[in-house]
C-alpha cells in the first residue's frame, strides 16, 4: 500500500504544481461527502481566476509604468505647454470631499498613483500638494483628532482587503448532512417508518426508522462541532498571520502601528525587506529600489525617487529606505482586489492529507465491494429461505423491511469501511497544533510545515538574535588605535577625555550620519533609539560620548546613504560639509576585514592622520581577533574625503578610506539555547551556524552553543563558495559553523543538503536576502521580531520570540502532530477491518449481521470523529525528542503499525466469532430475547474493545500508555462520554438501538473483553519487527 501511495499520491510539501494536486482529486472522484472531504484543500479553480486577474493586472500596471515614462519626457521638455493642457476645470472636488475639508477625492488619488498619471501630479502640485490637499504634513504626519480621522477613513476607506463571511455553525451542518451514505440511510429510515407504522402502528413501527435518524442526527451534529470548532482555529491564526506592523509618524512622533489602521495622509516609513502596505508617493530617502514582480510580473526592481515618486501596495523595498505618503488604500488598490481572490484560494492540502485521501479512497474500494457482497449473501438466504418455504412469489411487509434491513446494513458498511475521518483527522490535529504552537511563540503560516517539521534532520540556524538574545552594546573599543573597555558612564568619560576633539567629532560624525537608525523623542517625552539591535547599540555608544543626533544630522546635508547589504557587509554615507566649496566626505561602517580592508590610512592616538602600515593593520586585526574570540561582533568606522565632487546617482567609494576604530559588540547567547542544541543532538538532528559574523566570533559563540564540536568544521562563506563539486560533497556532512557567508552560500548550502543529501532542511533567515533560502528549505522559519516581511512572507513558520528554543519546540509539536496521525491512523484501521470482516463473515455464515445500521453508525463515530479527537490532539511529550528523526523516505504506514493492526484485529475478530458461535452457552442464554442479548453483548463487547484498543492506541512502541494520560483532558473526556452514551444505549434506548438490558455479569464480560485487548496489544509490541 506504502509504495502504491508513494507512486499515486505524492504532493510535495511545498510548491506542488496544479496538476499534481488535480491528479489526487480525480483520483478520489467518488467519495461519500465531497464538501467536507476537500473543505480544507486548495481551490484550484480560484487560483486560475487569481492568476489571470494578476495577468491583467501586470499587463495594465506595465503600460501605466510605459505612459508615465513618456509623459515624464514630455513633461520635462515642455513643462508650460502641459500645464496649460491640465486647466482646473478638468477635475472637480466632488461637494461631500470639499465640505469634510479636503481638496481631494479617493478615485482621483487612485488614479495618480496606479496610473503613474505624472500629468496630474504635477497639476495637483506634486506630492507637497497632495500633502496639502489630503490635509496631512510631510513631516509631521496626521494630527491626532479622532473625529477627524473618522471622517478621513469614511470617505477615503480602510486598508483591510475583502474577505468571505465566516461561516455560522449551522452551515457545517448542512455539509455534513451531504454525505451521500447518509442520505441514503435517511431514505432507509424514511421508507421504514412508512412500513412500519403501517403494519404495526404508532408508536411500535416507528422504532428501526426513528432510530436510524437519531443515529445520523447524532452524527451529523457531533461532525459539524468538530468542524465549527476547527474552522474557528483556523481564523484565529488567519487574524495573527495578518499582523503586520509599521513605522509611521502621526502627530509628530514616529510609531509603531498596524497596517490596517492606515489611512491616506499617513506618513509611512519603508526599510529594505518591508512590503509596502498601500499606494502612495515618495516623500524622501535613498537609493529605493522597489520589486513589483507581484505585480506586475517583471524581475527587475523598479528605482523610485522624487522623479518617479509611485509606490503601489504589495511591492517590496529591495534595496534603500525612504518616507512615503499613503493615498490610496484597501479595496480601491489593484493588491487589495488581488489579495481578496487569492485569499478563496485557499492553502495548499498537506502530503499527509493526500496520502492519508489515497488510504481513505482504497479501503473505501474494497468496503464497497464487501458491502455488495454482504448484500447479496443477505438477500440470497432470504430468497433460499422463501423458496424452501414456497412463498417465493409472495411478499409481505415483514419480509419487505428484512430486505430494507439488509439494504441498511450494507450501506453502513459502508459508513463504517471508508474512513472519512482520516484526511480529516490530519486537518484537525493540525489545526490543534498550530494553536497551541502560537501560544509557545512560534505562528504557522502553511499548514504543511507542521508535518514536515517533524520529519526534520537538519537546522540551520542565524546567529544574531536567534541563538544571541539581539540585545547588543558596545563594551570595547579601538579608537584611534588605543583599546578601551566601556560599560559604565566614568570608563565613556575616561574614552571621551582621551579622544583628540578631531577624531571625536569624525566618530560622532560617522555614527550619527552613517545609520539606519534614528533617535526620537516619545510621547512621554523620553529619547527613544530606532533601528535594528546592531545600530540602537552604536548610536547609544554615540550619544554615551556626548553626541547628539539631532545636532549632528543638522550640522551637515546628508547627500546619499546606502543601507547595510548582508551581500556587501558594509553601508555607507556622503555628507556635504558646511562652509564654502560644498566638500563632500563619505562614511563607511561594516564587517571589520571587509572595510579595513578598503583602508589606506589610520588616525593614531594623537589625532593625526597617518599611513595604515604592516604594524598597524597587525595590530588592527589582532584587536579583531581578540574582540571576536570574547564572542563580541565587530564593526569597523571608516571615512574618506571626496574630490570633484559627487551626484547621488553615482556610488559610493570603495577604497581609500582612513580608519576611525572599531567597536566590540556584545550580544549574549540567550538562555536555554544550549540545553536546545542538545535535546536537537540527542534527537538526531543537525544543528549549523549560518551567520555573516566573523569566524572567531561565530566558533566562540557555537562552542558556547554546543553547536561546534570537535569534529566538525567552522568555515567562512569565501572558502566554500570556491569548494569543488567532490570537495564539497565530502565537506558539507561537517559543517557546523558557516560565517562571513552570503545569502547565496546559505541558498547552496541548504539545496545540497536538500538534494544531494536528502536531508529534510529548516533553515532561519530575517533578511529580505534570505528569502532564496527560506523558499529552498523544506521548512522556512523566519524571526518575527528582527524579521523583514518579505522574509517572513517566504516563511512557513515565523518564530515570533526570535528564540532558538521555539525553533526546538516547533520540532516537538511537528514529530508530535506526525505520531498523533499515525496512532489514529492505527485505531480506525483496526475498527475498518474488524467491522468489515465481522458483518461479512456472519452475514455468509449465518445470513445475519451481528451489527445493526444503528449500532454501525455509533461505532463509526466512535472511530471517526471522536477517536480523532481524542488521538489527535494528543500533546508532545520529551520523549518524542529522543527518536531518530523520520527523515525524507519514512513510511507512514510503518510495520510496528500492521503488527498492532493485525494483531488487534485478529483478537477482536476471534472474540466476538466466538460469541456468535457460542455465546449463548458461555452465558447461559435461553428463550426468544436469547438473539437480542447476544447480539447485546456482542455490540458491547465490540465497542469496549474499542475503548480500550483507544488507549492502547496512545503508544505504537512503549508499553506503558497511561503515562500522561491525565495530561490531555480532551482524550479522558472523550474515552468518558463515549462509555457514558454506551450505557445509555444499552441501558435507555434499547428500542431504537435494537439492544435491551443486560445483567451486571454481562456488563462486566462485555468489560472484561475490551479490556484483555489491553494485554495482547503490550505483548504484541514486544514482537520484533
Amino acid at each position: 500500500m506504502e509504495s502504491f501511495l508513494d507512486d499515486t499520491f505524492d504532493v510535495k510539501a511545498k510548491h506542488a504544481p496544479d496538476e499534481t494536486l488535480q491528479k489526487w482529486r480525480k483520483l478520489c472522484g467518488v467519495v461519500k461527502n465531497p464538501k467536507r472531504r476537500f473543505r480544507f484543500t486548495a481551490n484550484i479553480s480560484k487560483r486560475s481566476e487569481a492568476a489571470a486577474m494578476r495577468r491583467t493586472n501586470q499587463e495594465k500596471l506595465r503600460i501605466a509604468v510605459l505612459v508615465s515614462k513618456a509623459a515624464f519626457q514630455f513633461i520635462s521638455s515642455e513643462l508650460s505647454l502641459s500645464l496649460k493642457s491640465v486647466s482646473p476645470s478638468d477635475y472637480t472636488v466632488p461637494s461631500e470631499v470639499k465640505a469634510a475639508g479636503f481638496d481631494i477625492c479617493a478615485d482621483e488619488l487612485g488614479s495618480i498613483v496606479e496610473g503613474h498619471d505624472v500629468k496630474k501630479l504635477r497639476f495637483h502640485g506634486g506630492v507637497s500638494g497632495i500633502a496639502r490637499k489630503l490635509c496631512t504634513s510631510t513631516n509631521d504626519g496626521l494630527p491626532k483628532d479622532a473625529d477627524a480621522l473618522r471622517r478621513r477613513q469614511e470617505l477615503f476607506g480602510i486598508n483591510k482587503f475583502a474577505e468571505s463571511e465566516s461561516r455560522s455553525f449551522w452551515v457545517f451542518v448542512w455539509e455534513a448532512l451531504h454525505d451521500m451514505t447518509l442520505m441514503i440511510l435517511a431514505v432507509c429510515a424514511f421508507v421504514s417508518l412508512i412500513v412500519g407504522i403501517a403494519t404495526e402502528g404508532w408508536p411500535k413501527g416507528a422504532h428501526d426508522g426513528l432510530g436510524i435518524v437519531a443515529s445520523i442526527m447524532l452524527v451529523v451534529f457531533v461532525t459539524a462541532t468538530s468542524d465549527y470548532r476547527q474552522s474557528l482555529q483556523f481564523k484565529d491564526l488567519d487574524k495573527e498571520k495578518k499582523k503586520i506592523s509599521i513605522q509611521v509618524t502621526r502627530n509628530g512622533f514616529r510609531q509603531k502601528m498596524s497596517i490596517y489602521d492606515l489611512l491616506p495622509g499617513d506618513i509611512v516609513h519603508l526599510a529594505i525587506g518591508d512590503q509596502v502596505p498601500a499606494d502612495g508617493l515618495f516623500v524622501s530617502g535613498f537609493s529605493v529600489l522597489i520589486d513589483e514582480s507581484s505585480l506586475t510580473g517583471e524581475s527587475e526592481p523598479v528605482m523610485v525617487g522624487s522623479e518617479t515618486p509611485f509606490l503601489l501596495s504589495g511591492t517590496k523595498v529591495q534595496d534603500g529606505s525612504c518616507k512615503m505618503l499613503i493615498t490610496t488604500v484597501g479595496m480601491r488598490t489593484q493588491w487589495g482586489k488581488l489579495m481578496a481572490t487569492l485569499s478563496e484560494g485557499g492553502d495548499d492540502e498537506t502530503p499527509l492529507q493526500v496520502k492519508l485521501n489515497g488510504v481513505a479512497t482504497i479501503i473505501g474500494k474494497i468496503g464497497l465491494f464487501f458491502a455488495v457482497i454482504t448484500f447479496a449473501v443477505l438477500v440470497q438466504g432470504l430468497l433460499v429461505r422463501k423458496w424452501k418455504d414456497g412463498s417465493h412469489v409472495d411478499w409481505n411487509a415483514e419480509e419487505a423491511m428484512e430486505m430494507l434491513e439488509y439494504f441498511a446494513i450494507a450501506v453502513t458498511i459502508v459508513v463504517v469501511a471508508v474512513p472519512e475521518g482520516l484526511p480529516l483527522a490530519v486537518t484537525l490535529s493540525l489545526a490543534f497544533a498550530m494553536k497551541k504552537m502560537m501560544n509557545d511563540k512560534a505562528l504557522v503560516r502553511h499548514l504543511a510545515a507542521c508535518e514536515t517539521m517533524g520529519s526534520a534532520t537538519t537546522i540551520c540556524s542565524d546567529k544574531t538574535g536567534t541563538l544571541t538574545t539581539n540585545h547588543m552594546t558596545v563594551v570595547k573599543s579601538c579608537i584611534c588605535m588605543s583599546v578601551h573597555e566601556v560599560g559604565n558612564p566614568s570608563k565613556f568619560a575616561n574614552l571621551k577625555s582621551e579622544l583628540h576633539d578631531s577624531a571625536l567629532k569624525l566618530l560622532l560624525q560617522s555614527i550619527f550620519n552613517n545609520t539606519g537608525g534614528e533617535v526620537v523623542m516619545s510621547k512621554e517625552g523620553k529619547r527613544e533609539i530606532l533601528g535594528t539591535p546592531t545600530e540602537a547599540a552604536i548610536l547609544e555608544f554615540g550619544l554615551s560620548l556626548g553626541g547628539e543626533f539631532q545636532a549632528e544630522r543638522e550640522a551637515v546635508k546628508l547627500v546619499k546613504l546606502e543601507p547595510f547589504n548582508s551581500t556587501k557587509k558594509r553601508m555607507g554615507a556622503i555628507v556635504e560639509l558646511p562652509g564654502e566649496g560644498g566638500r563632500m566626505r563619505a562614511h563607511s561602517k561594516g564587517a571589520s576585514e571587509i572595510v579595513l580592508a578598503s583602508c589606506e590610512k589610520v588616525i593614531n592616538a594623537k589625532g593625526e592622520i597617518v599611513a595604515l602600515d604592516d604594524s598597524s593593520v597587525k595590530f588592527l586585526q589582532a584587536t579583531i581577533d581578540q574582540f571576536a574570540g570574547e564572542a563580541l561582533r565587530t564593526l569597523c568606522l571608516a571615512y574618506k574625503e571626496v574630490q570633484g565632487g559627487f551626484s547621488p546617482n553615482d556610488a559610493i567609494p570603495e577604497s581609500g578610506y582612513t580608519c576611525i576604530g572599531i567597536v566590540g559588540i556584545k550580544d549574549p547567547v540567550r538562555p536555554g539555547v544550549k540545553e536546545s542544541v542538545a535535546v536537537c543532538h540527542a534527537a538526531g538532528i543537525a544543528v549549523r551556524m549560518v551567520t555573516g559574523d566573523n569566524i572567531n566570533t561565530a566558533k566562540a559563540i557555537a562552542r558556547e552553543c554546543g553547536i561546534l564540536t570537535s569534529d566538525g568544521i567552522a568555515i567562512e562563506g569565501p572558502v566554500f563558495r570556491e569548494k569543488s563539486q567532490a570537495e564539497l560533497l565530502e565537506l558539507i556532512p561537517k559543517i557546523q559553523v558557516m560565517a562571513r557567508s552570503s545569502p547565496l552560500d546559505k541558498h547552496t548550502l541548504v539545496k545540497h543538503l536538500r538534494t544531494t543529501f536528502d536531508d529534510v532542511v529548516a533553515v532561519t533567515g530575517d533578511g529580505t536576502n534570505d528569502a532564496p533560502a527560506l523558499h529552498e528549505a523544506d521548512i522556512g522559519l523566519a524571526m518575527g521580531i528582527a524579521g523583514t516581511e518579505v522574509a517572513k512572507e517566504s516563511a512557513d513558520v515565523i518564530i515570533l520570540d526570535d528564540n532558538f528554543s521555539t525553533i526546538v519546540t516547533v520540532a516537538k509539536w511537528g514529530r508530535s502532530v506526525y505520531i498523533n496521525i499515525q496512532k489514529f491512523v492505527q485505531f480506525q484501521l483496526t475498527v475498518n477491518v474488524v467491522a468489515l470482516v465481522v458483518n461479512f463473515s456472519s452475514a455468509c455464515m449465518t445470513g445475519s449481521a451481528p451489527l445493526t445500521a444503528v449500532q454501525l453508525l455509533w461505532v463509526n463515530m466512535i472511530m471517526d470523529t471522536l477517536g480523532a479527537l481524542a488521538l489527535a490532539t494528543e500533546p508532545p511529550n520529551n520523549e518524542l525528542m529522543k527518536r531518530a528523526p523520520v527523515g525524507r523516505k519514512g513510511h507512514f504506514i510503518t510495520n510496528v503499525m500492521w503488527r498492532n493492526i493485525l494483531g488487534q484485529s485478529f483478537y477482536q475478530f476471534l472474540i466476538i466469532w466466538k460469541l456468535q458461535a457460542s455465546g449463548k452457552l458461555m452465558f447461559e442464554l435461553e428463550g426468544p430475547n436469547s438473539d437480542l442479548v447476544l447480539n447485546t453483548i456482542i455490540f458491547n463487547s465490540f465497542v469496549f474493545c474499542q475503548v480500550f484498543n483507544e488507549i492502547s492506541s496512545r503508544e505504537m512502541e512503549s508499553i506503558n500508555v497511561f503515562r500522561g494520560i491525565m495530561n490531555n483532558y480532551v482524550f479522558v473526556m472523550v474515552l468518558g462520554a463515549t462509555v457514558a452514551f454506551q450505557i445509555i444505549i444499552i441501558e435507555l434506548l434499547g428500542t431504537f438501538a435494537n439492544t435491551t438490558h443486560l445483567t451486571s455479569h454481562q456488563w462486566g464480560a462485555s468489560v472484561l473483553i475490551g479490556f484483555i485487548g489491553m494485554p495482547i496489544a503490550a505483548i504484541l509490541k514486544m514482537v520484533p519487527v
